[in-house]
């Protein structure tokens, strides 16, 4: 199946007489001014609901609540509980639990709409999952479980416009790489504290398999906050004790009880440089088959994340990631799998012409044809791509493409596009990215946006289609790149302060691939994307030192592309400033 989220399965509900709707306008957030943020947020539900973390059902509700995948008339709501002492995750042992589930217009629950029951237990983790349907298109709602006399936190959503609206805008949080063992989540605290978005994207790498000290803060990788387990996940146990132990972070809880989280999966949810059919961080001797601890990594995921797998909410039905999501007329996201059904990575990174295989391949073919239908719809304006690794090439000592073929011809030895910087991303699937390209070049595709994460940094980069020779010739779109929540980048690699070490690699690196706009290997934090009918615009925030609990936030950068142009400019003020 494709995973067009439009016909999620209905769930056990009890339809209610629908109610005044919430009035639709929020305030402008966090601007351009540093916000102080002192100390963890409380496991807390939306700003005005009380402290969660005091209530006692806190203590059967204990990783929070979230919801996700919002349609016009469904969102996913998730939660997870504990019966018993005895109940931890990742046991296998406990009760079998009756969890009611509310849907309301006020936070007092005094309008509810919908209500459901489900049951739950050690064969799914106590994990609760659900699609709340027969919703209204572009609200806001509250909701909650109750287990026994035990109530959740509150946690609050909004579902998508319908499908022939057209917003006057769409904003998103868009964060990814957040491991615990290298700081606090202050970037998520960031995006709580504000009141101006509608949803978060999280582009992968939510939590990290590696055992506690294996990958820490700086070149030294200090253990911050040690992981649970303390060994590297392997089995389905152990994937669901770290799902656990990065979802009873409080800040985490706070921006899911606030938003609906929209999800991709890259490597780290299973490990390190995963492909079709094994990983760099996986030995087959000492770990067992790849397929394996794949398979119960994915499990893992389906029951600890408010995200459609293969088109529902159920367990065990498909494990297919990529899916649609239409926010009206004014966008369309398409969020891909780039691990479960690429090729296995070049071993000589810098001089393999097997980058350009025609044969070899990141998306897989179904995922391609599904893309390729993806970017020729012209039901949405934007054309946005949750897209897990970069997309933009990144090489050094590039030739025009009519001088590389006839060398190639001849000898074959050199890549097609240049040295790749990263074969992990699509430098080392160069053929699906010249496919993809052309593809939109052909059918005259507009206001293409890649939004990626993975690499620690922040990117604004327009897409040539001849990198050797741009700013001569066309793009393909734009892509906007995250920085990391807390995992390393450059300057902490090299032990180096901000803004020193790092500028002589952005300055070569630009001066090598003109279509990189904007480069920044030295902060953390999260990015915000505000789209229009007349332009798309990220905006970048960064944090302080990820060792302190108590950060600043504060804005850095801004990058705009105008309809139609698939070229950025800069932009000075973030949106809502």
């Amino acid at each position: 199946m494709t995973c067009d989220q439009t016909s999620p399965e209905q769930p056990r509900t009890s339809p209610l007489p629908r109610r005044s709707v919430l009035a639709g306008g929020l305030a402008t957030g966090a601007g351009g001014a540093a916000l102080a943020l002192a100390g963890p947020a409380a496991a807390a539900g939306p700003a005005g609901t009380g402290d969660a973390a005091a209530k006692p059902g806190n203590r059967v509700f204990r990783h929070g609540v979230a919801s996700g995948d919002p349609l016009p008339g469904a969102v996913v709501l998730w939660t997870r509980v504990t019966p018993t002492p005895a109940s931890r995750p990742g046991s296998g042992r406990g009760p079998k639990a009756e969890v009611t589930w509310e849907v309301a217009t006020d936070r007092r629950f005094r309008r509810v709409v919908r209500r459901g029951k489900v049951s739950t237990g050690p064969w799914r983790d106590h994990t609760v999952k659900v699609d709340a349907t027969g919703l209204d298109p572009e609200t806001w709602y509250y909701y909650r479980f109750r287990h026994g006399r035990a109530l959740s936190p509150v946690g609050r959503t909004r579902t998508a416009p319908a499908p022939n609206a057209l917003p006057e805008n769409l904003r998103f949080g868009v964060t990814s790489c957040a491991n615990l063992q290298a700081g606090w989540f202050t970037a998520y605290r960031g995006l709580a504290q504000r009141d101006d978005l509608h949803a978060v994207l999280h582009l992968g790498d939510y939590l990290y398999e590696y055992p506690s000290g294996g990958y820490g803060y700086g070149s030294a990788d200090q253990v911050i906050r040690p992981h649970e387990p303390e060994h590297e996940i392997v089995t389905l146990a152990d994937y669901r004790q770290r799902h656990a132990q990065y979802k009873s972070d409080p800040d985490l809880q706070a921006l899911h009880a606030k938003y609906p989280f929209i999800v991709v999966w890259d490597d780290h949810e299973s490990t390190n440089d995963a492909w079709r059919d094994g990983a760099e961080n996986h030995q087959p001797e000492a770990e067992g088959e790849w397929a394996a601890r794949r398979n119960v990594a994915h499990r893992a995921y389906d029951e600890w994340m408010p995200v459609r797998l293969s088109g529902t909410a159920k367990l065990g039905d498909g494990t297919a990631l990529f899916r649609r999501l239409r926010f009206g007329q004014l966008a369309e996201l398409s969020l891909l799998d780039l691990r479960t059904y690429r090729d296995q990575q070049v071993a000589v990174p810098l001089l393999d012409p097997a980058v350009s295989d025609p044969d070899r391949t990141i998306t897989g073919r179904r995922q391609m044809k599904w893309l390729k239908d993806s970017l020729d719809n012209r039901r949405a304006q934007w054309k946005l791509v949750g897209n897990p690794v970069m997309i933009a090439p990144v090489t050094f000592a590039a030739l025009p493409k009519d001088l590389i073929r006839p060398v190639n011809d001849t000898v074959g030895l050199l890549p097609a596009d240049g040295l790749p910087y990263n074969v992990d991303q699509w430098d080392g699937y160069t053929d699906d990215r010249r496919e993809l390209f052309e593809h939109i070049r052909d059918r005259g595709v507009q206001d293409a946006v890649f939004l990626t994460g993975d690499i620690h940094s922040g990117w604004a980069c327009e897409l040539p289609y001849d990198n050797a020779t741009y700013p001569i010739g066309d793009s393909a779109g734009v892509e906007l790149v995250c920085t990391s929540v807390t995992s390393n980048n450059l300057k902490d690699i090299l032990s180096a302060p901000p803004r020193t070490a790092s500028l002589a690699v952005e300055a070569i690196i630009q001066a090598n691939n003109r279509h990189v706009r904007y480069l920044n290997f030295d902060d953390h934090g999260f990015s915000v994307l505000d789209l229009t009918a007349q332009r798309a615009q990220m905006d970048w925030f960064v944090i302080g030192d990820r060792k302190s609990p108590d950060l600043t936030v504060s804005h850095t950068a801004s990058w705009a592309t105008a309809t139609g142009t698939g070229k950025l400019t800069r932009v000075q003020d973030p949106v809502g400033a």
